[in-house]
């Protein structure tokens, strides 16, 4: 009797959830690591991060903030990344979804084709095509301003939004966009009106997914805006890394700075991304 009610313990005490447990814990420490050392750079001295760079600040070191502004033009810098995130997801959320409808909805050998092509594009990494897209930026008069990167934004959201919203079209009824079409609704009319008020958390999940990607990218500002200028955020904030030495307390200071921004995004609309990413899955 006493060897059964071992037995029945050690089958009720799986090892797994334990392992998963301990795995999750760690790796959360792993990727909190990095942010938590930030915060507590920006509000220590560049002579306090040289000596302990682990260490709690002994106070609040507030002057780091006064000369990330006062050194370097990081009010143009925010704009920058402001009008470079707001006006590429806003065009994303008009072009992409169209694209997606019309390749999801009118199935044809042509938009299959499209569609494989698209697909193709994620397989490429950026730094493969990125000179000779450069190449192509100045023969079209775009490079070494914000136009740009702002095309470049939404040419390489196409790909994956038109292979998020495909997924979530999927489950979206006929029967609703033929019955506005009934009421005398043309296909433009019924995308907007009916369809993609349904595709809300797809939407959320390109915002956050492509937001955060434009708000943090160093490489495309760095080389297509002008050098002699401010440029965004991430740039601004690495110029102040140099070759013999670099002050440590204006880059964190700058990198709290823009994790703040994409960190409130990203929690106001975080139940709208996990559905979205889901419900795109499970519809795929």
């Amino acid at each position: 009797m006493r060897e059964a009610n071992i037995l029945t313990v050690r089958k009720k005490l799986k090892p797994a959830p334990f392992i998963l447990l301990a795995l999750t814990v760690f790796l959360t420490a792993v990727f909190l690591a990095p942010v938590f050392f930030a915060v507590i750079s920006a509000f220590k001295s560049n002579g306090e991060i040289l000596k302990n760079p682990m260490s709690l600040p002994t106070s609040i070191y507030l002057k780091n903030f006064q000369d990330l502004f006062a050194q370097s033009d990081f009010v143009t810098a925010i704009k920058h990344s402001v009008f470079l995130t707001v006006v590429s997801e806003i065009l994303i959320v008009c072009i992409v979804p169209l694209a997606a409808y019309a390749m999801e909805r009118r199935q044809t050998r042509v938009t299959k084709i499209i569609y494989t092509y698209f697909l193709a594009g994620m397989m490429i990494p950026f730094h493969l095509y990125m000179f000779p897209l450069f190449k192509e930026m100045k023969l079209f008069g775009i490079f070494g301003t914000l136009a740009g990167p702002v095309t470049c934004y939404i040419s390489g959201s196409v790909a994956f939004g038109s292979l998020l919203y495909c997924s979530f079209l999927k489950g979206v009824p006929l029967e609703i966009e033929e019955a506005a079409e009934i009421d005398g609704c043309n296909p433009f009319q019924t995308f907007w009106q009916v369809t993609f008020p349904l595709l809300g958390p797809c939407t959320a999940s390109m915002v956050v997914l492509n937001g955060l990607g434009i708000w943090n990218d160093f490489l495309m500002p760095y080389l297509a805006l002008p050098s002699d200028r401010a440029k965004t955020i991430t740039v601004e904030v690495y110029s102040f890394v140099g070759q013999y030495s670099a002050r440590w307390d204006i880059v964190f200071a700058g990198t709290v700075c823009s994790i703040v921004p994409a960190l409130i995004i990203f929690i106001l609309l975080q139940k709208y991304f996990v559905k979205g990413i889901t419900a795109g899955a499970a519809k795929g």
